[in-house]
């Protein structure tokens, strides 16, 4: 029998249960029609580039289908009469990725990593330092307080008197 990825979006509105309703119920129409349902994700509800149908975001799914042509046809028909699935595309494959998609591997990543950092700086409320949040180190071309004389403001001060004085 054909492989085929099939993805689908529906409505923003709808729970996340609803969601795994539709599914199941497309998993149904397959099966009557001598098919099997190697693997179904669901990736969660995440904002569209554009709206479709009045709707910025989508509750996005995978399934991976090994099932004869008219079993499809049959799934895509209802999936187009449905009014809670906004868009949809089936795409035939030579071979299924036993694996988590792209999309479910993502997550998995930033979990390794141990969390994301808080990559706020300074004028953002977040710690000062370098990047790694430890002290930051001296810089060598920056001026030091024993560099500069002690004489200066005293004569900056007294200019500023002299000039005063003058405009009386």
């Amino acid at each position: 029998m054909p492989l085929y990825e099939h993805v689908f979006l529906a409505r923003q509105d709808i729970s996340s249960q609803q969601v795994e309703s539709l599914v199941e119920g497309f998993q149904a129409v397959i099966t009557e029609n001598g098919g099997t349902i190697a693997k179904s994700e669901y990736w969660g509800l995440k904002s569209l580039s554009y709206k479709i149908k009045k709707n910025r975001k989508a509750h996005y799914g995978l399934m991976n289908i090994d099932a004869p042509h008219d079993a499809v046809t049959e799934m895509e028909r209802q999936m187009r009469i449905s009014s809670d699935i906004i868009r949809f595309m089936t795409i035939r494959v030579d071979k299924h990725d036993p694996e988590p998609s792209p999309i479910m591997r993502r997550g998995d990543r930033d979990d390794r990593r141990g969390g994301r950092r808080d990559h706020r700086g300074p004028r953002d409320g977040g710690p000062r330092g370098s990047r790694d949040g430890g002290p930051r180190p001296p810089r060598d071309d920056a001026p030091k307080r024993e560099d500069t004389p002690k004489g200066d403001t005293e004569t900056v001060a007294a200019k500023s008197d002299k000039s005063s004085e003058t405009e009386k």
